[in-house]
Parts: structure tokens; C-alpha cells; sequence
């Protein structure tokens, strides 16, 4: 017996002497009774923690590693032996058995792999950005020698382990008869076939230098792992690195690298992918104990920038987040908390925005002038070689679990902004083009940051004639935050000695909390930080709902008509998650009062900064939630009507008898009125049929 042969022999024993006889810290033997779960659920492949493997036998879990392509046939053979031994039907009816080996010790990055590594089993972390259809791959051909006195069918390659690798291969001489005339017919109806798909997986955008573009590598899935994660998904694949020729000819000198994979484990859960050690838990557990935490995170948040302390209390509560819930029919409610930043230039909200990206376990940073919706959802491509589609995640796929920041929010183009209308409140990307319906996960909070329409923001104006964007998309934000750049002495002198120590000596600006300690508290109050609001949270929530409802309709009352809505029912669950928010950032398991007082108090400062009218000087939500005011919503109605009765028997009313007609009737100002028409007429409500002269649409 060979010197090989003895060794693969050894190989297959030394396995079947590890999955009968491994017993884990209770004492159970770990892998018959997978082996048996995996007959009983009618599967064919067995996994296989690498670990485990290693602490039994350390010279078999190396040699897997620095031989897999052989080891791993062998190892298969070796559970197919087991479960030939218990059941030969059950054996005879798979064929073939996969051995899948999960947690390798060390995770080589996507950009460090080279060719040193080909041959080799290894382990990368990623996201999918492109899903391939699955397609059928040939592993045997069934050829047939047509040949008198033959015309024998045969399996090709013969020898039982070996498979089609790159290319079919015609075989030379028959294995049957030994003979190399006649000639060999590929019959594919008789030939074996596996699942085969491919993948694209892209670096994290955390695990990106700065300044560099992301690395990707392609991923190849055989039979049961296809299909077994979509795009977006953050998996970590083990897998053996292969080599295949990029050119069109046979002579080409150049090849690219590709993972074969082995196992595909898809991070289900939120930020799985970074772990916590006892002693990280140690230190959050007796960070959280500090009274100052909340301070102290908060300082934490661009400690160069001078002031705008809600604003970083805005976003420390974002990154925390509020509690999703699914109820029993299926209906989810967020519980991810999406700002807004509008303010004039120079002040900060780039600087803001860079901050909280770096803070944030995970975050994907953009730009609304260079991103476009397919770039921000997701697209279907079509591939140049093989005239396929396939799906390509966009930037709020990719920030599934994580912030989605959005710099330059004003400068999109309405059509791409409109794209992430769905991904903000169903935290989903529904796809349906070239025949591919797909819909993915975006579970994000965004974060955008925009200036007003007019370069400086106007406080004689309106919230929404200040911005260009439309109120289907304000109305999704929980928090919106004008930012003016106000001149006052006395701050204006803090602003500049703050501006010039920095300049300075900016080595002493140091956060109050480390930067990768704040990750993993954040992460772990997101994973198991779940606060529950009590009775007296409860009734001071319900209490501001009710009261200010209530104002606003008893005003209204005594006006003898409609009032305007100060708060709705999405600016209460708005609340509601950002009291959660503020329970977690100090561990709690309870939202008190003193939660809900803080969630009152910035719903109050953006109502009254965003949603004030300023003619009547009334909260009016009504400003974000339809882009007008309830009086200027009034003049509109009243533009309309008034304009159904001057054309009851003409064609059409000339402006300046309209404009007359409700001036004198309803004594309002002239402008307001020319306003309203203009509005009415941009909306399609009205027609002008010729110059000056309107009719009802």
C-alpha cells in the first residue's frame, strides 16, 4: 500500500473516529446526534464546527485546512460510510454527502486575498451586492462510444471522486471496451447535475480605508447553499480559494481569484458580526452606572464642533433606537429613528454627519448630488457576458441594521428622493423589473442633512417655503432640526476661541468615552436592552397627546370653525421611540418619567422650530405633513370655490376678478390670495384656459 493511499485512509478514519466519539461540555456525542438529525430532516450535509475538530485532533483540522479539496471528498465518504452503517437506503439514495465547517479561527479580509491562498480553505466576512439565478452544473457526463460492436454508455470522469471542474473534457478512449475509435456522444438527459449559483461579496463599509474603494470577491454556491441568503445580507462564507482564466482563449496567462464555498452563515441578527467579550460587558456594565452617562455619550458626538447639543443628543438616541415590534397578524412598527438637518452653510452638519458615521457600529455615508435611486434601493443589471440579471444592493440595503447618512439630502434629484419612501417607514426595497420580484430588508435610520432653498434660511417664512422637499417625505422624519447661524457677541466670541484652541491644540478634544468602547455599548444595549414604558411614562405621554389636541380644538371651538392639528399619531409613536431610546442609552429596563420629559421636550423644540404657523403662531402639522398651513390650505379651498361660482355660466374668470371677489368677501390680503392662486394652479386644482383666465380642473 502507497505512502498516499495510507494517508487518505488514516484521513477517513480519524474523521469517523471524531463524529462517533466527540461528546461537548455535557457529554453528549455532539455529532451523532446531528448525524441523525440530518437523516431525520432528509438532508444531505452535515456541519461541522472547525473548532471542535481542532481540539480532538489538531493534525486533521490543519491538514483540512492546507488540503481541502482532497480531505473534504474524503470526509464525505467517511459520513456516508456512518450513515450507510444505520441506513444503506438511505445512503444509496443521496449519493453524495457534504461535510460544511464553520468558524475557522482566523477571518482573512476580501481585499488581503492572493494567490498564496489558492488551494486553501479560508474565511471571509462580507455583504452581497449580486445574486446570480441559479443555473444546473454537470459533475458527470454520461457519455456513449458509438463504435460496432460497443455503443457502451459510461460516466465521465470514471474514477468515482473525480468531477467536472471548468470545462467538459471528451473522453479519449472508452473505459468501457479500451478502445479509442468511434466516436463519443454526449447524452444529457442521463448525465448528474447540481444547483450552482453565484455571488458577488463586497467588503463591509466599515472594514474600508478611507479614501479607498470597496474590494469584492466572486462566491460560487453547489448545491444545498443556493439561495440560501439574498442581497444585502452580511454573511461569512468558508470556502476554498480557486483560480479559473479570465481570457477568452485556453492561452491565456491571466487568472482571477474566486471562493468556492463550503458553508454560508448568514448574520441574522442585528451587528452579530462584532462580539463582545466579558470584559468589553464588564466595562459597559460599569460605564452605565455613571449619572453622567448620558453626558457623557452625547459629548462623545463631534467633540471638535462647538455646541448644537440636541442635535448630538438627536443623534446619540438615533443610535440607540427604539424597540421593533412585530404583532401577531405580521404588522411591524420601526423602532429606528430618522433626523433631519436643514440650516444655513458653515454650520457643522457635514462635520455632525462625519461624526456619526464614525460612532455608529455600522454606518454607510452618501451624498444626495451623487447618488441615484437605484444607488440608494436597490437595481437589477444585466450581466455582458451572459445576458443574465441579477440583483445589486443599494446603499440603505447595505446599511440594513445600521445609520444610512445622507449628506447634500436637498441637492437629489425628486424623482431618486422618492425612492426611499418606502425604505423609511416599511424598512423594506421592493424590486420588480426584467422579471426578478424581490423585496429586501432595510432596516436603517437615516440621517440627512440639507440647506434651505434660498442659501440662508428665511425665519419670516415657513418651514416648507424654505425647503425644496415635498411633505410626503418631511412627514417621515421624527425629529427635523433648523440650524441658523445666528450672530450674537457673546456667542460669536465663544464660537471663535472654540474654532482657534481646536486649531490649536487639538490634541486635548478627546471624547469622553472611546470611540470603540461607545460601539459595543451601543451594540449591546441594542441587543439586549428591551425597556418597557411604566404606568407613569404612560399617562405623561398621553397627557401631552391629549392637552395639546385638546388646546388646539377648544381654540377652534371658540373661532366657530376648523383648527389647525398641532400633533398626529406618528409624532406620538415618534415619542414613544424616542423615550426607548433614552432609556437605553443608560441600560435601563423601564422608560420613566424622565425619559418621556426628554422625548417631550425635543418633539416641543422641533414642533415649534419646524411645524409653527406664523401667521396665527400655532403648531400646525399639518406644515409637514401636506406643505401648507391650515390657513393657507383654507385660501386654497376658498381659490377653488369661489372659482366654481364665477364660471357657473362663462367659460372661464379673469384673475383679477377672482382675486377681488375674495378680497372683499373675505377681507384677506391681496398677496395671500395671488400666493394661493399660484399654489392651486401648480397643483393642478385649476386651469388657465388663456392668459389670466382660470377655470376648475
Amino acid at each position: 500500500m502507497s505512502k498516499e493511499l495510507s494517508q487518505q485512509i488514516s484521513y477517513g478514519d480519524k474523521f469517523k473516529d471524531f463524529l462517533r466519539n466527540y461528546r461537548d461540555s455535557t457529554g453528549i456525542f455532539k455529532y451523532v446526534e446531528r448525524i441523525h438529525r440530518m437523516m431525520n430532516m432528509d438532508m444531505s450535509s452535515l456541519n461541522i464546527d472547525y473548532p471542535d475538530l481542532y481540539r480532538y485532533n489538531t493534525t486533521l483540522a490543519e491538514a483540512l485546512v492546507d488540503n481541502p479539496d482532497d480531505i473534504l471528498i474524503q470526509f464525505g465518504d467517511a459520513l456516508k460510510d456512518l450513515v450507510s452503517s444505520e441506513d444503506p437506503s438511505y445512503a444509496e439514495k443521496k449519493g453524495k454527502f457534504h461535510i460544511r465547517v464553520y468558524g475557522l479561527f482566523d477571518t482573512i479580509k476580501i481585499r488581503e486575498i492572493r494567490t498564496s491562498h489558492a488551494g486553501k480553505l479560508i474565511q471571509v466576512e462580507g455583504i452581497i451586492t449580486r445574486m446570480h439565478p441559479i443555473r444546473s452544473k454537470m459533475i458527470k457526463a454520461t457519455f456513449r462510444h458509438e463504435k460496432e460492436g460497443c455503443n457502451a454508455e459510461f460516466y465521465w470522469p470514471s474514477e468515482e471522486n473525480e468531477y467536472i471542474e471548468d470545462k467538459i473534457e471528451k473522453p479519449t478512449i472508452c473505459p468501457v471496451c479500451g478502445e479509442a475509435g468511434g466516436k463519443f456522444t454526449l447524452i444529457k438527459g442521463k448525465s448528474l447535475y447540481i444547483d450552482w449559483q453565484e455571488l458577488t461579496v463586497q467588503e463591509k463599509p466599515e472594514d474600508v480605508p478611507g479614501g479607498q474603494m470597496p474590494r469584492s470577491t466572486p462566491v460560487q454556491l453547489i448545491d444545498d447553499l443556493v439561495d440560501i441568503a439574498r442581497p444585502g445580507d452580511r454573511v461569512t462564507i468558508v470556502g476554498v480559494v480557486k483560480l479559473q482564466q479570465t481570457g477568452v482563449t485556453s492561452l491565456s496567462p491571466l487568472f482571477e481569484i474566486y471562493i468556492e464555498a463550503n458553508s454560508v452563515k448568514v448574520s441574522e441578527k442585528v451587528l452579530e458580526e462584532i462580539s463582545i467579550t466579558r470584559e468589553d460587558e464588564e466595562k459597559i456594565l460599569e460605564l452605565s452606572k455613571d449619572p453622567w452617562i448620558r453626558e457623557k455619550i452625547i459629548s462623545s458626538i463631534g467633540t471638535t464642533i462647538y455646541g448644537h447639543w440636541d442635535l448630538k443628543e438627536a443623534i446619540a438616541l438615533q443610535l440607540f433606537g427604539g424597540i421593533p415590534k412585530q404583532a401577531a397578524d405580521g404588522t411591524r412598527i420601526r423602532g429606528d429613528i430618522h433626523l433631519l438637518f436643514v440650516g444655513d452653510p458653515g454650520v457643522a452638519k457635514s462635520q455632525l454627519l462625519q461624526s456619526a458615521a464614525r460612532v455608529a457600529p455600522r454606518a454607510v455615508f452618501t451624498s444626495g448630488k451623487g447618488s441615484t435611486a437605484a444607488g440608494l434601493t436597490a437595481t437589477v443589471v444585466k450581466d455582458s457576458r451572459t445576458g443574465e440579471y441579477y440583483l445589486e444592493a443599494g446603499a440603505l440595503v447595505l446599511a440594513d441594521g445600521g445609520l444610512a447618512i445622507i449628506d447634500e439630502f436637498d441637492k437629489m434629484r425628486p424623482e431618486d428622493r422618492v425612492s426611499i419612501h418606502e425604505a423609511m417607514e416599511q424598512q423594506t426595497i421592493s424590486i420588480s423589473k426584467a422579471g426578478i420580484v424581490a423585496r429586501l430588508n432595510a432596516r436603517a435610520s437615516v440621517l440627512a442633512a440639507g440647506n434651505p432653498k434660498w442659501g440662508m434660511y428665511d425665519i419670516n417664512k415657513p418651514f416648507p417655503d424654505n425647503v425644496t422637499l415635498p411633505p410626503t417625505i418631511l412627514s417621515r422624519f421624527d425629529l427635523i432640526f433648523v440650524v441658523r447661524d445666528e450672530m450674537n457677541k457673546e456667542r460669536d466670541q465663544r464660537l471663535a476661541r472654540h474654532i482657534l484652541d481646536v486649531h490649536s491644540d487639538y490634541d486635548k478634544f478627546t471624547p469622553e468615552i472611546d470611540p470603540q468602547l461607545l460601539k459595543k455599548y451601543v451594540i449591546y444595549a441594542k441587543r439586549y436592552v428591551k425597556p418597557k414604558l411604566t404606568e407613569e411614562a404612560k399617562d405623561l405621554i398621553e397627557s401631552f397627546f391629549v392637552t395639546l389636541r385638546g388646546s388646539a380644538l377648544s381654540a377652534g371651538n371658540q373661532e366657530g370653525g376648523q383648527t389647525p392639528v398641532p400633533i398626529t399619531a406618528r409624532q406620538l409613536e415618534a415619542i414613544v421611540r424616542l423615550a426607548e431610546a433614552h432609556a437605553k442609552v443608560s441600560l435601563k429596563n423601564e422608560i420613566t418619567e424622565e425619559d418621556a420629559e426628554e422625548a417631550i421636550r425635543l418633539t416641543i423644540s422641533f414642533l415649534t422650530s419646524v411645524g409653527l404657523d406664523i401667521e396665527s403662531n400655532t403648531i400646525d402639522i399639518g406644515i409637514i405633513t401636506t406643505g401648507s398651513s391650515y390657513h393657507s390650505r383654507r385660501i386654497m379651498s376658498l381659490v377653488v370655490d369661489t372659482l366654481k361660482r364665477l364660471t357657473e355660466d362663462k367659460p372661464c374668470a379673469k384673475l383679477d376678478d377672482l382675486v377681488d371677489e375674495i378680497v372683499n368677501t373675505q377681507k384677506i390680503q391681496k398677496d395671500k390670495v395671488i400666493e394661493a392662486i399660484q399654489k392651486v394652479h401648480k397643483e393642478g386644482l385649476i386651469i388657465e384656459t388663456r392668459n389670466n383666465c382660470f377655470k376648475p380642473a
